[in-house]
């Protein structure tokens, strides 16, 4: 699917880069994405394409109205969450209302990242790996307690979204929720108030 990454490495560091337009309409139905759907944990060492990493992103957390709503739904539409993207060329902040990433950092996280995972070093394998973190405040300054409930459904409909769209892309995806907090968050640089919640790898599957 069109462009490769090779951009992305020579973007410096606090750039933004574009991505492609991401597409509305693909080859493969939501009823056949949900039945072929897996858990996958072998990829080939192929590197996605800016195409495919654009539609990933935005079936994420892309805007689909002028209005500002996005591609998978938020209680109260308060958006809490922070996508990230790990891949060889370094470490990206995905901006939805440009539809752009944001360089992080110049270095590689995927080998910290499956360190900072107990070892499932399937995350360093994998060409990319989708991060998502929360800022609970958002949700929570509106709702209380009952907020943070909120936000972890808030990421669940954001991953599945991921996970349907690496499958109809041909592309293979595996939910990871085992990881050390503080570890990840160092590996990320966060923010103080980003709390990492979910771990998306995906890639090529190696077989099948």
């Amino acid at each position: 699917m069109g462009e490769d990454t090779t951009e992305l490495a020579r973007v410096k560091v606090g750039s933004r880069v574009s991505l492609p337009p991401a597409t509305k309409k693909g080859e493969m139905s939501v009823e056949e994405a949900v039945a072929r759907r897996r858990s996958v944990r072998d990829f080939t060492a192929d590197a996605l394409s800016l195409a495919e990493i654009s539609q990933l992103l935005w079936s994420a957390h892309g805007l689909t109205s002028a209005e500002g709503l996005r591609a998978a739904p938020s209680a109260g539409a308060c958006y809490p969450l922070e996508v990230y993207l790990a891949c060889e060329q370094g470490l990206f902040r995905y901006q939805p209302s440009e539809h752009a990433l944001v360089k992080v950092s110049d270095a590689d996280p995927r080998q910290p990242l499956a360190e900072a995972a107990y070892g499932q070093f399937f995350i360093s394998d994998a060409a990319v790996s989708i991060i998502f973190a929360a800022v609970y405040e958002r949700t929570t300054a509106r709702y209380g307690d009952r907020g943070i409930r909120y936000v972890h459904m808030d990421i669940g409909h954001a991953a599945q979204n991921v996970h349907l769209q690496a499958e109809a892309l041909g592309l293979a995806s595996v939910p990871v929720g085992a990881f050390d907090d503080s570890a990840v968050a160092s590996v990320l640089s966060l923010p103080a108030e980003e709390k990492t919640v979910y771990i998306v790898p995906v890639g090529r599957p190696a077989r099948g």
